[in-house]
């Protein structure tokens, strides 16, 4: 298996799902909760990127790029920036809607972060342990 494969989506929130299953698709071999947490991660990265950024504009994408290591599976969601940088809030009420996504990568994640794109847009990405690691 190549240790890298990568998908462009169209930049509108049906293809959530989508990335979600080529995620899966990708993990079928892996044990169920790294999938379980590989899926949710795209979830958020990706439903992130048609929210928050210029991903969700007329013509948009975002890119979905899943990365394998002996120790690790990194997912990684670029989108075309926008003006927010993303942000995790630590205190939220009941009656907020929103806000957790990157809340629940970190909670799923060994690592993740937040890199800034030369060419414009950034990429968030998260490290998921592998099982035995």
């Amino acid at each position: 298996m190549p240790k890298e494969w990568s998908r462009i989506f169209p930049g509108q929130a049906w293809q959530v799902a989508e990335a979600r299953h080529f995620v899966a698709g990708l993990l079928e071999d892996e044990a169920s909760g790294l999938v379980d947490d590989a899926v949710l991660v795209v979830g958020e990265l990706a439903a992130n990127a048609v929210r928050h950024t210029r991903s969700g504009w007329y013509r948009g994408w975002f890119l979905v790029v899943v990365g394998f290591t002996d120790d690790i599976v990194r997912i990684q969601v670029v989108d075309q920036g926008g003006d927010d940088e993303p942000q995790v809030r630590s205190v939220r009420s009941p009656a907020d809607q929103g806000g957790r996504g990157l809340m629940i990568v970190s909670a799923c994640s060994k690592n993740w972060g937040v890199k800034d794109r030369p060419a414009g847009g950034r990429c968030i990405w998260a490290d998921l342990a592998r099982v035995g690691t």
